[in-house]
C-alpha cells in the first residue's frame, strides 16, 4: 500500500464529507487536530452547504460534487460520513484519486457492497480505516494481553450490552433513518449495525475473530417497538470459526439510558470493558477488583501518521469483515417483528417508547451469552440462523492470521 501523501512536515490537506448530524464530531476533530498542525480542512461536501453560522466560522471550499471537490482542493484525505449506503461509492470516487480515507461505520450496507469497497481501495493502494473509534482505545490490546496471559483463566465467551434511549424524532432525523431499505437500495439500519455497531465490533476484536474468515455461524433476533422498518431491541450470537461465542444485546428502548460495555467470561474471572469510557474492570479468582483506565487514539490522527511514517492502521477493511457478516446477517433475516401493544409503553412528555424490563434482559443476555428467546422474553421469537457462505470459512486447525 502507498502511503505517499502531502510533503513531509506539511498538514494532511482533508475534505469533509457530511458535516452535520455526527458529522459535527468531525468538524471538532479536524478542527483540534489542525491546531496541533497535522492536518488542513480544505472542504466540505454537502447536498445543501453550511452557513459559517452553523459551521461556526470561516468555511473552507463547498460542493455537492464529490469528486470535483476532491480535484479543486487537492485533498490527500477524506473523511466520509454520509448515509450508509452511499459509502461504497464515495469511498471508491475517493480510491479511484489516490485520496485515503477514514470511512465512518458502518462501512457498507451489505456484504457485496463492503467487499466492492475494500477491493477497490486495496487494488488503487490507498490508505483506509473504518470509523470504529472504540478500536482505537489502548485497552484493547491490554485486554487481549490479559486474556493470553491466562489472567482470567480459559474464556467461555463474550457478551456485550447496550441500553440506550432514542426518541422516536431519532428515526426520523433523515430519510435513511430506521430504514432496512429506501427505494430499493439496502440501507439496514438498526440498533446492532449503526448506533451500537461499536458493542458488536469490539466483542469481535476482545474474540480475536476480527475477519470474514473467523466466523463460523450467526443467530439473529430483530423486534422493533417503534413504527419503523429497522430493529430497535434485537441480540446477536456469532460462532467463530475457533469454537468460540459472542453474543450481543441492544436496545434503544431502554427505561434508562446506561453505558454500553463488553464482558469477557472466563473460568476463574472477568473482564469488563466500557468502551466509550476505555475503562475496564478486572475480576478474577483470589484477587481483588482492579480497575483500569487506559488512553485512546484518534483514528484520524492514526491515519495521518500512517501516511506520515508507516504506523499500522488500527481499523483496516479486512479487520471489520466479521462484523460485516454480522450486518449481513441482520440485512438477510426476516424483517425484525413488531413488539405487541402491550410490550411498550410511551414515556411521557419525552417522546420515546421503552419496553419495560428490556434493561435487565440486556444484561442478562451479556451475562449468560443467551438470546432474548432463551431468555424467556415473552415477545421473542426463535432466531433466525445464518451460516456463512462457505468461502468466507475456514476449518478451525487452518490459521487466518
Amino acid at each position: 500500500m502507498s502511503v505517499s501523501s502531502a510533503a513531509p512536515g506539511a498538514p494532511l490537506p482533508v475534505v469533509l464529507a457530511g458535516a452535520r448530524g455526527h458529522g459535527r464530531w468531525h468538524v471538532e476533530n479536524i478542527r483540534r487536530l489542525q491546531a496541533q498542525g497535522l492536518v488542513r480542512l480544505v472542504g466540505i461536501c454537502e447536498l445543501t452547504p453550511l452557513t459559517e453560522d452553523e459551521f461556526g466560522g470561516a468555511l473552507p471550499e463547498q460542493s455537492s460534487d464529490f469528486g470535483a471537490l476532491l480535484d479543486s482542493t487537492g485533498a490527500r484525505a477524506v473523511v466520509i460520513c454520509t448515509p450508509i449506503p452511499t459509502h461504497t461509492a464515495l469511498a471508491l470516487t475517493a480510491a479511484e484519486r489516490g485520496v485515503h480515507l477514514l470511512l465512518e461505520k458502518p462501512p457498507a450496507p451489505s456484504y457485496a457492497a463492503f467487499r466492492r469497497m475494500a477491493d477497490g481501495v486495496a487494488a488503487a493502494g490507498v490508505a483506509c480505516q473504518i470509523g470504529f473509534q472504540s478500536l482505537g482505545s489502548h485497552a484493547v490490546p491490554a485486554i487481549r494481553d490479559l486474556i493470553a496471559e491466562g489472567a482470567v483463566g480459559r474464556v467461555t465467551g463474550i457478551g456485550g450490552a447496550g441500553a440506550w434511549v432514542r426518541p422516536e424524532a431519532y428515526f426520523r432525523r433523515a430519510p435513511w433513518a430506521g430504514r432496512r431499505r429506501l427505494d430499493g437500495v439496502d440501507v439496514v439500519d438498526g440498533a446492532l449495525t449503526n448506533p451500537l455497531a461499536h458493542a458488536v465490533a469490539t466483542a469481535l476484536a476482545l474474540a480475536g475473530s476480527t475477519r470474514a474468515e473467523d466466523v463460523a455461524g450467526i443467530e439473529t433476533e430483530l423486534l422493533r417497538a417503534n413504527d419503523i422498518e429497522s430493529d430497535d431491541t434485537s441480540c446477536v450470537r456469532v460462532t467463530t470459526a475457533q469454537g468460540g461465542s459472542v453474543t450481543v444485546a441492544a436496545t434503544l428502548c431502554a427505561e434508562r439510558a446506561d453505558e454500553p460495555y463488553v464482558v469477557v467470561h472466563g473460568t476463574s474471572g472477568r473482564i469488563t470493558f466500557w468502551y466509550k469510557q476505555d475503562r475496564v474492570l478486572l475480576q478474577r479468582a483470589d484477587h481483588g477488583p482492579e480497575e483500569l483506565r487506559f488512553g485512546r487514539t484518534d483514528l484520524l490522527e492514526n491515519l495521518v501518521a500512517h501516511l506520515r511514517d508507516g504506523s499500522p492502521l488500527l481499523v483496516t477493511p479486512d479487520d471489520t469483515g466479521a462484523f460485516m457478516q454480522v450486518v449481513e446477517a441482520i440485512r438477510t433475516a426476516p424483517d425484525p417483528s413488531p413488539l405487541p401493544d402491550d410490550a411498550w409503553r410511551r414515556v411521557p412528555g419525552e417522546d420515546r417508547r421503552v419496553v419495560p424490563g428490556v434493561d435487565a434482559l440486556v444484561a442478562a443476555a451479556a451475562e449468560r451469552l443467551s438470546l432474548y428467546s432463551e431468555l424467556g422474553a415473552p415477545w421473542a421469537r426463535p432466531a433466525h440462523h445464518r451460516l456463512p457462505p462457505a468461502h468466507h470459512r475456514l476449518p478451525k486447525e487452518v490459521s487466518t492470521r
